[in-house]
């Protein structure tokens, strides 16, 4: 009698599984359904993404390589502009430095409007976006004011990017042009004394303070 109640127990249980799992069939099945419906949805959805990937890759090539071979350069500044639009966190900055580059947007207004849009863009990684504040930046130091030149560099110069010595780099040549060589010496005193600052540039800061600022 006593080796019969475990039995029992279980055929219990088992029954009260059964009956739950009969009662419950409808949701447990919506729950499955919904539950195979997502899984099925991410991965189209990464599909998707490959796909698009590739179409943007695609268009950008074909318009750097048809750029030598037009007459339509407005078309080809479009579909740059375009592709800037679709926030590509590879093709959206290489697209925009090419139009920056070739001069195919005049307006100042305008290319700094896309660079915020891009700079805006979460989806980019954390360098990247420090890459384009400092190129933005860079765009910029032949027309705006030491004080917006500074705020606009302020967040590499506060940090430890790896694009922090160039934000430097470009404040001490900014000075040494306007000819203010006290401020442009600490710009590239804090290269020397940076830890993480790029080989080049920080060899290049040392030879600048020998050279030209020597007493």
């Amino acid at each position: 009698m006593e080796q019969e109640l475990p039995i029992n127990s279980s055929k219990k249980k088992l029954a009260n599984i059964t009956t739950y799992l009969n009662n419950n069939k409808k949701l447990l099945i919506s729950l499955l359904s919904v539950f195979l419906i997502l899984i099925l949805s991410f991965f189209l959805f990464l599909e998707f993404k490959k796909k698009k990937r590739i179409e943007i890759s695609d268009r950008f090539n074909k318009l750097i390589i048809n750029y030598e071979n037009t007459q339509n350069l407005p078309l080809i500044k479009k579909e740059l502009i375009e592709l800037v639009l679709s926030k590509d966190k590879t093709y959206a900055p290489l697209s925009l430095y090419f139009l920056i580059d070739n001069k195919l947007i005049k307006s100042r207004d305008k290319i700094n409007e896309l660079f915020d849009l891009l700079i805006k863009n979460n989806s980019l990684e954390k360098e990247v976006k420090n890459l384009i504040i400092y190129k933005k930046a860079l765009y910029n130091s032949e027309f705006v004011s030491e004080n917006i030149l500074i705020t606009q560099l302020n967040p590499l110069i506060n940090s430890k990017s790896i694009w922090k010595s160039h934000a430097l780099n470009l404040l001490g040549e900014y000075f040494y042009y306007k000819k203010e060589k006290k401020k442009s010496k600490e710009f590239f005193e804090q290269i020397v004394n940076l830890e993480n600052a790029n080989p080049e540039i920080k060899n290049e800061a040392k030879k600048r303070i020998l050279r030209d600022f020597s007493e």
